[in-house]
C-alpha cells in the first residue's frame, strides 16, 4: 500500500537541535516525502534563519520542504509551498494564493474542507484522528470523520493526530492519500 510520509516538526519535542533531528530524519532508511516546518510560536525573522537551514537540509536530501503560516518567509526564500491554518487561508486574497506551487490547509470539519478545496487548496490535513499529546483532554475526531473527509473532497487529504506507523494503514483504508506525524520523528 503505497502513501505519502509526512513529517511535521516541533522543535519543542524534538530532544535537542532542531537542525539534527531534521537531518536525522530526512537521512533515514524510512524518510518522509514532505516535511513541514511547523514552528507556530516563533517571530517570523527567527523562523526565517530556521527555515533557510532546515530547506538546504531537505533539499540535499530529496524531501520536499513546505513552509508553515510564514508567508513572506516562504516567498522570500523560493519555497514551493506553504501550509497555512484553514481561517489564514480562507483570508488570504486569490493572487496570493497563485503565487505559491503548493498550499496546504488543516482543516477540522466536512465544511473546512469543502471549502478550503473550493478556495484552491492543493491539499487539506485533516484531524486529529487519534488521541495524542498534542491536543491533551480534546476527544480525537476518529476514522469515521476522516473517510468523511475523503469522500467530500477531490484534492490528497493526509491524516493527522496520534498517527504511527501501526496505526497508519487505517487512515489510508479510509482514503486518505498519507499521514502526517510528528512525535514519531521529532523523537526519533
Amino acid at each position: 500500500m503505497e502513501y505519502k510520509l509526512i513529517c511535521v516538526t516541533n522543535r519543542h519535542i524534538a530532544g535537542g537541535d532542531l537542525y539534527k533531528q531534521v537531518f536525522k530524519v530526512v537521512d533515514g532508511s524510512n524518510k518522509p516525502d514532505i516535511l513541514i516546518l511547523r514552528e507556530k510560536d516563533m517571530q517570523e525573522d527567527e523562523y526565517k534563519d530556521l527555515a533557510a537551514r532546515i530547506m538546504k537540509i531537505c533539499l540535499d536530501n530529496g524531501v520536499l520542504c513546505i513552509l508553515h503560516y510564514f508567508k513572506e518567509v516562504a516567498l522570500e526564500l523560493g519555497a514551493c509551498g506553504i501550509h497555512l491554518p484553514f481561517s489564514v487561508f480562507m483570508d488570504m486574497p486569490g493572487e496570493e494564493k497563485k503565487r505559491f506551487k503548493i498550499t496546504g490547509v488543516s482543516v477540522h470539519s466536512k465544511e473546512e474542507a469543502v471549502s478550503a478545496q473550493k478556495m484552491g487548496a492543493s491539499y487539506i490535513i485533516a484531524g486529529h484522528i487519534f488521541e495524542t499529546g498534542c491536543k491533551e483532554g480534546i476527544k480525537p475526531r476518529g476514522l469515521g470523520f476522516l473517510k468523511e473527509i475523503c469522500q467530500q473532497v477531490d484534492i490528497p487529504v493526509y491524516a493527522i493526530g496520534g498517527i504511527n506507523m501501526e496505526n497508519a494503514v487505517s487512515c489510508i483504508e479510509e482514503g486518505a492519500k498519507g499521514i502526517c506525524m510528528m512525535s514519531g520523528f521529532m523523537k526519533l
